[in-house]
């Protein structure tokens, strides 16, 4: 698209044009350059949906998973604002039913921490499955990229619950093409020096194993949100 097109083939008018087109271009340089700089400064925004494991529960406000997260991604150079969207006791069906509120339209990104309540209770696998398809798909809708904190099942809950109920993370996933971490408690479950007393809810130590070995998937995240 020619902006500045020439009147006629006379030197003096294209002269007096070549200059109007040099002075506008300083003056949007200089007011598109600070613009863009503003908006290549601004902090990802990353909603972790979830239930107590990400709540906090048992812990201070800043020993939480997404105010550990945060303090991590910042310190390898990353503008982020974390929003604890946990609440203790939610179920998949549960987090469903509060999506719309729990993450704010200006949400860049999410990280679905939903599943374990359901496999403590005995949650039909399907219920699950339903529920956590449709919370992708709601993302899908806004265009928001989603990073599963998958979860699995005790083994008590025996074979056929298991298969089913693991599967529900990777296959999720592959459907809505999100990012996976395949188990949120990885190297932090039944490690009783890293679980606070009732053995499943992690101590501030086990919240900063949790940070670290998630963290490669959430840079992940965010590549996807700066690549879009």
């Amino acid at each position: 698209m020619n902006l500045f097109p020439m009147r006629s083939p006379s030197y003096g008018v294209v002269s007096g044009f070549v200059q109007q087109a040099a002075a506008l271009y300083l003056i949007f340089a200089g007011i598109l350059g600070p613009i863009g700089a503003l908006a290549a400064d601004k902090p990802v925004k990353i909603v972790v949906l979830g239930d107590s494991l990400s709540a906090g529960y048992g812990l201070n406000v800043q020993d939480a998973f997404p105010s550990k997260l945060a303090v991590a991604l910042k310190a390898k150079g990353h503008a982020v604002e974390l929003v604890n969207a946990g609440v203790s006791g939610d179920t998949a069906t549960g987090g469903l039913d509060r999506f719309d509120w729990s993450v704010p339209a200006d949400a860049d990104a999410l990280i679905l921490e939903l599943g374990a309540n359901d496999a403590l209770r005995g949650v039909a696998p399907d219920v699950t499955r339903a529920a956590l398809d449709k919370i992708l798909t709601k993302a899908g809708e806004r265009k928001i990229p989603v990073l599963i904190a998958g979860m699995k099942s005790p083994p008590n809950m025996g074979p056929d619950y298991v298969a089913k109920f693991d599967g529900i993370f990777p296959e999720l996933a592959q459907k809505h093409n999100a990012l996976l971490y395949p188990f949120f408690l990885d190297g932090v479950a039944a490690d009783s020096k890293l679980n606070q007393r009732d053995g499943m809810h992690p101590t501030a130590e086990g919240v900063d194993v949790i940070v670290k070995n998630i963290l490669p998937k959430v840079e992940e995240l965010i590549a996807q949100v700066k690549a879009n």
